[in-house]
Formats: C-alpha cells, sequence, structure tokens
C-alpha cells in the first residue's frame, strides 16, 4: 500500500539538519575565564555541546592575555581568580576600548557584585549555580547584540562620571553630586549627543513611589547639575531642546 510521505517529520528533520549545519558553519568562539578546572572543564564540555568553539584560562592575567589577543566573540568570567580579578580584566578591556561581549559567570550573588560588574563594563551577570541552558541563551543573546561599546567611565570631552567609584570630573576637578543629581547625570552621559525627553528621565531616575515625582522636578534637578558641572567652568553641556528634552554635548560642552 502507497503511504503519503509525514510532511511534518521531515520539516522537523530539516530545521534540526538546519541547526546542525550552522553549527558547524559559523564557528562562534568564545573564552572560558575560570580557575576551577573542574568546573572550566565542565563549562566547556557545556558550551561545545551548544555548539561554541570554547578555549580556556585558569588565571586572570593568562586571561587578560587571551581577551585581548585571541579575537573573541564572547568572554565567560569569573570574578575570583588568581592573579587579576574578574573585575580588573573588565574594566581593563573597556579602558582599552575593548568591546567585546563579557558575562561574568560567579558565585558571588550579592545585589552590589551583580552592580559593581555591570558598572565595570559587563554585559551580563549570570550566577553560580547556572544551567548550561541558560547561559548558552544568554551568550547568543549577547552574541546578537554585537559588541556594544560600555566604557567603564563614561565620558563627553573633558567631563566624566564613573558609576563604580560614584566620582564626577571637569577635567582634573571632582564635583560632588547629590545621587538624584549624579543619577540624572549618568542617565544623560549614557545617551551623550542625544535628546532624552523629560518624561524618560523621570521614569529612570525618580522611583514611582515618589510623591514629587512630576516633570517639573526634572527641570529643577537638571537646573542643580548644570550649575555644578558646566557654570563654574564656563561650558554649556546639558542643553536644553525646547519642546523635546535635555541632550548632553558629546563634546563636553
Amino acid at each position: 500500500m502507497n503511504t503519503l510521505p509525514d510532511t511534518g517529520c521531515e520539516e522537523a528533520e530539516s530545521a534540526v539538519g538546519a541547526r546542525s549545519r550552522l553549527r558547524h558553519t559559523v564557528l562562534v568562539r568564545v573564552l572560558v575565564v575560570e580557575d576551577e578546572r573542574r568546573l572550566a572543564a565542565a563549562v566547556k564540555r557545556g558550551l561545545e555541546a551548544e555548539g561554541f568553539v570554547v578555549d580556556l584560562a585558569h588565571d586572570g592575567v593568562n586571561g587578560l592575555h587571551m581577551a585581548r589577543e585571541g579575537g573573541y566573540d564572547s568572554v565567560v568570567l569569573d570574578i575570583m581568580l588568581p592573579g587579576l580579578s574578574g573585575y580588573k580584566i573588565c574594566e581593563q578591556l573597556r579602558a582599552e576600548r575593548n568591546w567585546v561581549p563579557v558575562l561574568i559567570l560567579s558565585a558571588k550573588d550579592g545585589e552590589y557584585d551583580q552592580a559593581d560588574g555591570l558598572d565595570l563594563g559587563a554585559d551580563d551577570y549570570l550566577t553560580k549555580p547556572f544551567s548550561y541552558v541558560v547561559l548558552a541563551a544568554r551568550l547568543r543573546a549577547l552574541l546578537r547584540r554585537g559588541a556594544v561599546p560600555r566604557p567603564a567611565v563614561l565620558r563627553a570631552g573633558d567631563l566624566s562620571l564613573d558609576p563604580a567609584a560614584r566620582v564626577v570630573r571637569r577635567g582634573s576637578v571632582e564635583v560632588p553630586l547629590t545621587p538624584r543629581e549624579f543619577a540624572l547625570l549618568e542617565y544623560l552621559l549614557r545617551r551623550a549627543g542625544e535628546v532624552v525627553p523629560k518624561a524618560e528621565l523621570l521614569s529612570h531616575v525618580w522611583d514611582a513611589a515618589d510623591e514629587i515625582a512630576d516633570l517639573n522636578v526634572v527641570e529643577v534637578y537638571v537646573g542643580y547639575v548644570r550649575r555644578k558641572i558646566d557654570a563654574p567652568f564656563g561650558r554649556h553641556a546639558v542643553r536644553t531642546i525646547r519642546g523635546a528634552g535635555y541632550l548632553v554635548a558629546a563634546d563636553g560642552g
């Protein structure tokens, strides 16, 4: 008896075959910097099973060298490493304008640990214990995003803001800001050269529970920031774009 072909099965087999061919034709090179050798080997096996090509480094000094020179598509980085910490590796790469996507994989699960890693330039943070499926998915998400500039210190001309150290400088002069002023300037600097609407600043810098949080308070705090980072230095970095919002000049004013 003749039977009709099972097109659903054929399509599924075709899709599996396509993924298999993709894994073998598109080589994604990942550097894993992990001093626990058994864990490093397990991560290597897990990622290779997902189609990645994986190299290992077991200390911070070698990890930094390989990240600089190896032409990797992504770096998976532990924090507590002999020789040089993962924080320092990430900070150094960003200082050198190396924007390779970095995912920190660490047992340090405190909120400040994660904030420090992201502030120093990491693109993602995953805590141990972890799922290899999730790790691979997060790496693929970073690869889709590409090597996005994520400097450890935000700059616009001679105006700089260090999110980790919580320091703002105009040239060599440190400029003290309140936490709210700092958050406002940080958000504007991350969008330097772009117009940011008042409503966007309000939603990102002020807590929704703040009773005084309305568009007028944004204008007030922009004035505070101007008086500290611009007026004493004869600059005009923070600009009002009438009817649109605010802009920090990319050249620092």
